[in-house]
C-alpha cells in the first residue's frame, strides 16, 4: 500500500456526517449504506475534481465496509440491553447471506454500465419512498406494546400453533411474542439481499418490516435482531466487493482516505443510537429517512439521464 498517494486530510467531514447516519441507521433499522453510497456518489462530485471516486462499484463497496462497523458497534450496543433474537435472525441469514454475495459478484459484471446502474439505483430510492410512507403502517400501533398476555401470544395462525419466544432485556423489560416465520417474505429477505449486494441498500429495509408488521415483533426487539442480520448480509458482501476492488485494481484501490474517517465515526454513531431507542417516535425516522430517499432517487435519476443524453 502507498500511502503517500492518499490526501488524509481530505475527507474530514465524513467524521461528523458518519456520526449523524450511524445514529440514524441504529434507531430506524435501515442500512447505513443506502446514505453512504448517494454521498459518494452524489455530492463528491458536487465538491470538485478531487472528490469523486474512480467507479460505482469503489462507492458501494467502501458504503458497505463502513456500514459493517457501524453495524457491528449497534450489535454491541443492542447484546448489552439483551435484546437480539438470535435464533429469529437464522433464517433471514440463511437466504441473505449467499444472495447478498451473488449480488457483490454482479455489480462487478455489471460495473461497466454505470449509468444504467445509477439510474436503477435512483429508481430503487423512489420504490422504498413509495414503501416507507403508504404501505408502511404506523409501527408503534402494531408492535409497541413491551409485554403480550399470554392468550395474546402462541394463537393459531391457520398454520398450526406457533411457539411462543420470550426476550427480557437488562432493564428487566419482557417481550412475549410469536416465533416469527418469514413465508412469503423469503422472496423479499433474497431480493433485499440481491440488492444489497449489488446496490448496497436492502436487506435492513425488508428485515426489519417482516419482523414488526407481518410478525408483530416488539420494537425494540425487531430492531436488534434486524441490525445483527444485516451485519451478517452486509459483511459478506463487503468482504466480496472489496476482494474485487483490490483484485482489479490493487490494495490503492481502496479509498483508505475516506474510511479512516467513516469508521471510527460509525462506531461512535453505533453506540449512540440504541441508547436513544423508545425516545425518538419510530414512525417520525422513519418518514425523515424516506423523504432523504426521495431527494436520492430523483437526484440519481437525474444523474444518470443527464450523463447519458445530455
Amino acid at each position: 500500500m502507498d500511502l503517500a498517494q492518499f490526501d488524509w486530510t481530505l475527507y474530514w467531514f465524513m467524521f461528523p456526517v458518519a456520526i449523524l447516519v450511524a445514529t440514524s441507521a441504529m434507531l430506524s433499522g435501515i442500512g447505513g449504506a443506502a446514505m453512504f453510497a448517494p454521498i459518494f456518489m452524489i455530492i463528491f462530485p458536487l465538491l470538485g475534481p478531487e472528490y469523486p471516486f474512480e467507479s460505482l462499484a469503489a462507492a458501494i463497496g467502501v458504503a458497505l465496509l463502513t456500514e459493517v462497523f457501524g453495524f457491528s458497534s449497534g450489535f454491541v450496543g443492542y447484546y448489552r440491553k439483551g435484546l437480539i433474537d438470535f435464533k429469529s435472525a437464522v433464517p433471514f441469514i440463511l437466504v441473505g447471506v449467499p444472495i447478498g454475495v451473488v449480488g457483490a459478484l454482479f455489480l462487478n459484471v455489471l460495473g461497466v454500465y454505470e449509468e444504467v446502474l445509477r439510474a436503477t439505483y435512483g429508481i430503487l430510492m423512489l420504490v422504498l419512498f413509495y414503501v416507507i410512507i403508504k404501505v408502511h403502517e404506523p409501527q408503534e400501533n402494531l408492535a409497541s406494546a413491551p409485554e403480550k398476555s399470554a392468550g395474546a401470544a402462541g394463537k393459531s395462525d391457520g398454520d398450526g400453533y406457533r411457539e411462543v419466544r420470550t426476550i427480557i432485556g437488562r432493564d428487566g423489560t419482557t417481550y412475549t411474542y410469536d416465533v416469527p416465520r418469514q413465508g412469503k417474505g423469503t422472496f423479499a429477505t433474497g431480493l433485499g439481499a440481491f440488492l444489497t449486494g449489488l446496490l448496497g441498500v436492502g436487506i435492513g429495509e425488508v428485515v426489519m418490516p417482516q419482523l414488526v408488521k407481518a410478525n408483530k415483533v416488539p420494537i425494540p426487539v425487531a430492531a436488534a435482531t434486524s441490525v445483527f442480520t444485516v451485519i451478517v448480509v452486509v459483511a459478506s458482501a463487503s468482504f466480496t466487493q472489496i476482494s474485487s476492488l483490490i483484485a482489479q485494481g490493487g490494495v490503492n484501490a481502496v479509498p483508505w482516505n475516506v474510511v479512516v474517517y467513516t469508521i471510527p465515526a460509525v462506531i461512535i454513531g453505533g453506540q449512540i443510537g440504541p441508547r436513544l431507542q423508545g425516545k425518538i417516535k419510530q414512525r417520525i425516522m422513519e418518514k425523515a429517512i424516506a423523504y432523504l430517499f426521495l431527494v436520492i432517487g430523483v437526484a440519481m435519476t437525474w444523474i444518470a439521464f443527464r450523463n447519458t443524453f445530455l
